[in-house]
């Protein structure tokens, strides 16, 4: 699905909240084999929020500048010369525009697996802005979610750059225009990445401020655009799109920041907490169950959603792996929610539930029920009618109780804050 636009519009609604959960554990999945990282671009300290400071006075990411072409190509960068190629790439975007610049980064990191991909595609959309002369939703249209959605990310991190005088205020009423336009709002894919690119841009326009990004994201419109966007900001603080470590983590705290941060940004930062501790200790799932159980209290069950979506990644969807791994978390009361978020990541990522029906169906007992309603949740956003809900509820399942469980899951939310979205802006 990566790398290009989605044909079925229900797909694209789907991805729309999945990207909260989806996009970070599945970037791990590649950059676990780099888990050092390059080279921290920001002090290892934790940053104190201000009110009221000039541009010059905050220590702006160094990627994060106006795109400057020049007359570098493909042709005169060594393999190993990442800045050459990033800049080549740039001006191909800038030149010839993103879209022959898209299709040659495709060429050369095929599936978009390479980690060296992802900031290549922020120089392309850095790039296609100077064209486009910072037009963003000109930029997003012509775009791409290859790699990660690096693409978008180096679009918004760069949409602040005009402002002169940095406080939330003025960066809140700036970040509640730019996903505001008519082409972006008309697209759910494009409207989610944009809000999602948003939280990116924040913490690297202002030097991984996370305190001071969240109180950006909470200024605007929605309780949908807040949750993109915050998810956006916990991500870039997770896996830094250049590499090195945000202040905002601790090597001793695998749930730093999410046992600090307001009662009103923990889902999000829950929600992605066990790709954090795959970046710290690797695929370690008996530690990351026992740290999941010991989470602050309330925040236990997210946090074995969290291990449930990353155990379906890393096992590359496949459902007895899934199970196997979702298991490990029954003795501290957690598999019925790891099987919960797995069940929907795989039924969201095949567009249907006969794939996520099969990890149902290796369970038993009190989580058996739960899982086919994650089922049910996910096709109420992939299926347009009830009756095509239903339909398929009955295909998947064959006893009547798994039926009737999927169906009842078919009229409930999803436990996806995105996928929650009203239905006049799909």
């Amino acid at each position: 699905m990566r790398g290009r636009r989605l044909s079925s519009r229900h797909i694209v609604v789907l991805i729309v909240g999945l990207g909260l959960l989806v996009e970070l554990p599945l970037a791990y999945h590649f950059f676990l084999s780099d888990r050092t990282g390059g080279a921290s671009a920001i002090p290892q300290t934790t940053t104190t929020t201000t009110t009221q400071v000039g541009f010059s006075s905050l220590t702006s990411h160094p990627i994060a500048g106006n795109f400057k072409p020049d007359r570098t190509k493909l042709g005169d960068c060594s393999a190993d010369d990442q800045a050459c190629i990033q800049q080549a790439f740039g001006n191909v975007a800038y030149y010839q525009g993103p879209k022959t610049a898209l299709a040659l980064v495709e060429k050369k990191y095929p599936g978009g697996a390479d980690p060296a991909c992802h900031p290549v595609m922020h120089r392309i959309g850095a790039g296609a802005l100077a064209r486009f002369h910072g037009n963003i939703a000109r930029t997003f249209a012509a775009g791409s979610s290859f790699c990660w959605s690096g693409y978008y990310h180096g679009v918004l991190e760069r949409a602040f750059l005009s402002l002169k005088v940095f406080n939330a205020k003025t960066l809140g009423a700036k970040a509640r225009t730019i996903c505001r336009s008519a082409e972006i709002e008309a697209d759910s894919w494009l409207s989610y990445q944009c809000l999602h690119g948003l939280g990116h841009g924040l913490m690297i326009t202002t030097a991984y401020q996370l305190p001071f990004a969240l109180s950006v994201c909470r200024q605007l419109q929605t309780d949908w655009d807040q949750t993109s966007c915050k998810g956006g900001v916990f991500m870039e603080n997770f896996i830094t799109s250049y590499g090195g470590d945000s202040p905002w983590v601790r090597q001793n705290d695998a749930m730093f920041p999410c046992d600090r941060v307001r009662q009103q940004d923990k889902y999000t930062c829950y929600q992605q907490v066990t790709t954090r501790m795959i970046r710290m200790f690797g695929l370690d799932w008996p530690r990351m169950a026992r740290l999941c159980a010991h989470a602050e209290r309330g925040w236990s069950a997210t946090c074995f959603g969290s291990f449930g979506q990353n155990a379906s990644v890393q096992n590359f969807r496949n459902p007895k792996k899934t199970a196997q791994t979702c298991a490990i978390t029954r003795r501290y009361g957690g598999e019925a929610m790891c099987l919960e978020y797995a069940a929907e990541d795989i039924a969201g990522t095949y567009s249907s539930g006969t794939q996520a029906a099969t990890l149902c169906n290796l369970t038993a007992g009190n989580v058996r029920p739960s899982c086919f309603q994650a089922i049910g949740r996910l096709l109420r956003y992939l299926r347009s009618t009830p009756e095509r809900r239903v339909a398929e509820c009955h295909a998947i399942a064959q006893a009547a109780a798994d039926v009737a469980a999927c169906i009842h899951g078919t009229r409930k939310q999803s436990s996806i804050p995105g996928l929650n979205r009203s239905p006049s802006r799909r």
